[in-house]
């Protein structure tokens, strides 16, 4: 049964909403504050650039992010408000590192018309009082104290109802707003108010202007001295104040933002709907306005804010485009441009469609989404883990062990790569033409299994076999000293680094040896009571040749044990409980914090936080990686340090915000893993798997690897064909010509070079609406099938539409058939081996019919009438399920025998329909306009006709986010051993680019999970004091319910975030213990 939901993000919103900056993590710190919005990130300005310093969630949609300063404060406040009006004050906690709430409250009024444009958040630039202008006709007030304290919020009545911007205006001696409006004549004017704030009411301003630019909506107020404000058209930009009027025609084009550059106000950022950016100077003599200039600078993503930070860098933060980090050059470039783009920030949004494929063949899913919009549109392929990317492979049968040498100690580059076999060694090394061939080193002893090498000081390499420890010279590559295990006994483990050896033999025996130049010494030996099962001495601390501590893992008592160096004195022992040795034993530093990693025969990976001075062992976790024994191994790239976990699920251990993160390789099993750092092939790994060596470098370290194929036009429909190795995808073109036009196209593109290779061209005003793959009874070809509506200026709904079918021959689409509509054909889906059609408000199925001279075409059968428009359709066997354009969701029937199609039941609320997918035979999911989630059922068990002919709502969820497509399939390795290879998920994107999974969960495990989200509410505070349990609530115009039968993922797998006195709280409440819990977490973990 698909009634119990569990809903987690997979990638995090990346549409950048709002951004500001400030000083607000300290007085002499600038920081850049972006909102995402349902998220706000802080950055830190450094002279490497943009440093992230903390990214939380924020419970509610951010309509308002402004920084202000209050009296006596010497740092800035972030104001935010919600679009469900709340409102709360952050201040900046130097000494924890966090965000704490100054002030909060709720600004909703009982009564009142939210406005059609967005909410409006100012704050007065001498923070008397905060303004907002949330329902038509009213103008919000929060006053502060003179202790910069806020008051409360009291309404002020506000005659033009039509408002397109309010701003607070610089200089005034009672707080003054600027009102850009339109009246009931569709004419702009400005108008300006004093808040009297004793009286609670407006005085008529200093001045007003009358009958702008229609195209006026966007208003800047002009800092101190010059003052006044800036009203930026679309043809015209105006300057205005009470004693001053300047005007300069500008290229027609839409302002999106805006960015101060100078402090007083002389010169600002403009950027455009087209991602043009333009530099406003206004002229000035003797503090008197003079005139203004305008001037091109360059192009950059289509901005939705602009914040100018320092010395000519310039963060544009984009909901169409990747956001950037810019750099505005003095000297234009060859091109004539003054933008340089120094970083690119990945924003998959918005997402208008994707499929779910799995183009390697390797039962792992990508999404490949239809992103951004305009001329910022790209395809992005979304999947989980890392890629290694294959540079040389050779085929090697039972590989037992590599590492990676140097010829000398200070070259900065790896030479040979040691392979061991079970009787014999093998060395390769770079020839010149770059390939690996085999190469002798004389001092090592080949014909035996290696158990450990290493390059050490003084030009020298180290080999440890059963029998010896020999000190080769990396030069001659001769011996130059040999350390013997004593008679009867063989050495089992060994491990080393450049001046230090640490070797067992049989008999629970350490040995300790230091590496001199030409000379091994044995400086220690120590008999323990178990034998000894895993050893490691990288060092971690400052020195890099040399290690203060040992790791040792032991057989029989089943622990891991410190012990300090050169004395091997037992430092810590830590009982690792359970039956199950430790196979791999690993000391690593991650951001600056020391960690021992324990890896068990069995695929569990558990990690300490590991004192250096005392040896001791903190703040123990433990994970499971997979199912066969692991062995642990550090790499570094891009510098910065990362360990490898190589097992049947290979796994890349790394660290972000001081927190240890996993994430999978894609490869099958992998058995031994070495860094290969060869002049060939820089920061590349060599990897040995099934029978063969691989040399490779490694993606990005990220959880979800992002790939981008930017088009250059807006793709709004994608679909994949498996049979023609194929995506088809509908996209439209602007002209940016004096009339902007635009040419819609279906494009076909190869699905692994994702090349265009084929387009075919709509007539004018046509659009692209809905595109399938399928194929029909009684024919075995594969077709494509493309949904359109004529878009007339002059109609409100399409009246004509075309269905389209196309197949494809020699990579090219060929026209097979065309059949004409009454209407614009919103969805297509495969149909009993017919195709069902949703044109305006009728569900229309039509059958694929031979003509007698070959030829085919589409044929109606039957439809069924009664929707206002049908824009989503999915089916299942004989039933169809509609998404209506307000009228929620229904259930239809396709009848055979009488070749009709009936209403079978429906949802009887007003819902306005953004997307549906059927879970299971009974159970339907859809989203709607105020981003919320439900679930209806079908009652095929009900006692009367009409019980039978309601679809019941049994789940209910405030997304916060805006869906456009459901999918069913996964991110992820399905492993069926594993707890959640067996839980159906599916898959939803949305317009902020958030990629989130929707997975039904038995109900025993739903019912432990709400009583951990229960408990985590209690423990995790939201941000800015905003409740968890009324951000998740179901809200729409006409009613607010607690959320049903949805849990909150990433509240619970915040779990995994918690310190561990958080963990224990959590676990008392739970009565489950703290390991328990993080790994039924960890398992939810794997669903994305």
């Amino acid at each position: 049964m698909s009634v119990w939901n569990y809903v987690v993000t997979a990638h995090k919103p990346t549409n950048v909403t709002h951004s500001c900056v400030g000083n607000f993590t300290s007085p002499q710190e600038l920081n850049l504050i972006t909102a995402k919005c349902t998220r706000i990130e802080i950055h830190l300005l450094t002279p490497q650039g943009l440093q992230p310093m903390l990214d939380v969630p924020i419970y509610g949609r951010i309509a308002t992010l402004e920084l202000f300063r209050p009296h006596g404060e010497a740092q800035d406040f972030l104001f935010i408000a919600t679009e469900r009006y709340k409102f709360c004050v952050l201040q900046w906690d130097v000494e924890a590192s966090e965000l704490i709430t100054r002030a909060m409250g709720d600004v909703s009024d009982r009564i009142g018309r939210p406005t059609d444009n967005a909410q409006i958040g100012i704050i007065d630039p001498d923070c008397r009082l905060i303004g907002l202008h949330l329902y038509d006709g009213l103008f919000k007030v929060i006053p502060f104290d003179n202790k910069g304290q806020l008051k409360e919020a009291f309404n002020i009545r506000l005659e033009e109802l039509q408002v397109l911007d309010i701003k607070f205006l610089y200089g005034c001696a009672k707080p003054t707003i600027v009102v850009l409006y339109q009246d009931n004549k569709d004419a702009r004017h400005v108008k300006t108010y004093e808040v009297a704030l004793k009286d609670k009411d407006f005085v008529e301003g200093p001045w007003s202007q009358n009958n702008l630019d229609n195209g006026a909506d966007l208003l800047i107020p002009v800092p101190p001295p010059l003052c006044g404000v800036l009203i930026i058209g679309e043809e015209t930009i105006v300057y205005c104040s009470a004693n001053a009027f300047k005007a300069i025609p500008i290229r027609p084009a839409i302002t999106k933002a805006y960015g101060r550059v100078d402090a007083d106000g002389s010169r600002y950022l403009l950027g455009d709907h087209a991602g043009l950016l333009n530099l406003l100077v206004i002229t000035h003599e003797k503090e008197k306005v003079t005139g203004l200039k305008i001037e091109l600078l360059g192009e950059t993503s289509i901005p939705s804010t602009i914040s100018y930070l320092d010395n000519a860098f310039v963060f544009i933060g984009s909901s169409f485009g990747d956001s950037q980090l810019i750099k505005l050059n003095l000297q234009p470039d060859a091109k004539g441009s003054y933008v340089e783009v120094l970083e690119r920030y990945v924003n998959l949004g918005p997402i208008v469609d994707f499929c779910v494929v799995d183009l390697e063949r390797q039962g792992q899913g990508q999404v490949v989404t239809c992103s951004g919009a305009y001329k910022d549109g790209s395809l992005r392929i979304v999947r989980n883990g890392i890629g290694i990317n294959e540079q040389a492979s050779v085929e090697l049968q039972g590989i037992k062990g590599m590492w990676s040498l140097r010829s000398s100690t200070d070259d900065p580059f790896d030479t040979f790569l040691v392979v061991s076999f079970i009787s014999e060694t093998r060395v390769l090394a770079m020839n010149l033409e770059d390939e690996l061939e085999e190469t002798e080193i004389e001092g090592f002893y080949s014909q035996v299994q290696t158990l450990f090498c290493h390059y050490a000081v003084h030009n020298q390499l180290v080999q440890v076999t059963s029998s010896s420890v020999r000190l080769v010279s990396s030069t001659t590559r001769e011996l130059r000293n040999e350390w013997n295990a004593p008679s009867g006994y063989s050495i089992n483990v060994a491990t080393a680094n450049a001046s230090q050896v640490l070797l067992a033999t049989g008999g629970g025996n350490l040995v300790y040896l230091e590496i001199g130049d030409g000379v091994l010494t044995e400086v220690k030996h120590t008999q323990l009571e178990y034998e000894i099962s895993c050893l490691d001495i990288n060092p971690i601390g400052d020195n890099l040749n040399h290690s203060q501590l040992a790791a040792v893992g032991m057989w029989t008592d089943i622990s891991v044990r410190i012990f300090s160096l050169p004395d091997l004195n037992l430092v810590t022992k830590e009982h690792l409980g359970g039956e199950i040795i430790p196979r791999s034993v690993l000391l690593c530093s991650f951001e600056g914090i020391s960690y021992l990693l324990c890896a068990l025969g069995d695929g569990h990976l558990l990690n300490f936080q590991l004192n250096l001075m005392s040896g001791e062992l903190t703040d123990r976790k433990k994970v499971s990686l997979g199912t066969q024994p692991i062995t642990l191994r550090t790499f570094s790239s891009k510098n910065a340090t990362h360990v490898f976990a190589a097992s049947d699920r290979p796994t890349v251990i790394y660290s972000s915000n001081k927190k240890l993160l996993y994430s999978n390789v894609n490869l099958k099993e992998v058995s031994h893993m070495c860094p290969f750092n060869s002049a060939a092939f820089p920061d590349s790994l060599a990897i040995a798997k099934e029978g063969e060596l691989t040399i490779g470098t490694i993606d990005e370290i990220q959880k979800l690897h992002i790939r981008s194929i930017p088009l250059g036009e807006h793709a709004r429909r994608i679909c994949h064909q498996e049979q023609s190795r194929t995506f088809a995808i509908c996209s439209l073109k602007h002209q940016t010509s004096a009339e902007e036009s635009e040419t819609h196209f279906v494009r076909l593109l190869d699905d692994q070079t994702f090349e265009f290779l084929s387009a075919y061209q709509l007539d004018p005003f046509e659009y692209g609406c809905s595109l399938l793959s399928c194929s029909f009874s009684d024919d075995s070809n594969v077709y494509y099938c493309v949904g359109t509506a004529y878009v007339l200026p002059e109609e409100n709904e399409p009246t004509k539409g075309r269905i389209l079918v196309f197949s494809i021959e020699d990579g090219k689409l060929q026209l097979i058939t065309e059949k004409e509509t009454k209407g614009a054909v919103y969805s297509l889906n495969a149909f009993n081996g017919k195709l069902l059609a949703a044109i305006n408000q009728k569900i229309q199925l039509y059958k694929w019919m031979l003509r007698d001279d070959g030829s085919r075409e589409l044929q109606s059968e039957c439809g069924h009438h009664g929707h206002i428009l049908a824009l989503y359709v999915q089916t299942r066997g004989d039933f169809i399920v509609v998404g209506d354009l307000m009228k929620s969701i229904s259930l239809l029937i396709y009848k055979h025998e009488e070749g009709a199609i009936e209403e079978r039941a429906r949802d009887y609320n007003a819902n306005w329909m953004s997307a549906v997918e059927i879970l299971d035979d009974d159970i339907y999911i859809g989203s709607e306009n105020n981003y919320n989630l439900f679930t209806v059922r079908k009652n095929s068990e009900g006692a009367t006709d009409e019980e039978r002919s309601r679809l019941e709502v049994i789940g209910e969820y405030h997304l916060g986010e805006f869906v456009n497509r459901f999918r069913h399939g996964s991110l992820v390795m399905r492993l069926p051993d594993s707890d959640v290879g067996q839980i159906p998920t599916v898959i939803f994107g949305t317009i902020n680019g958030v990629i989130g999974v929707i997975a039904s969960l038995p109900h025993d495990q739903y019912l432990f999970l709400e009583k951990l989200q229960t408990n985590l509410r209690k423990v995790i505070k939201g941000v800015g004091g905003l409740s968890h349990e009324q951000w998740r609530s179901f809200n729409n115009e006409k009613r607010t319910a607690d959320a049903k039968n949805f849990l909150d993922g990433d509240l619970i797998e915040s779990f995994l975030d918690l310190s561990r006195v958080r963990m224990d709280e959590i676990s008392k409440a739970m009565s489950v213990s703290v390991e328990e819990l993080c790994k039924r977490v960890e398992e939810l973990t794997r669903l994305h």
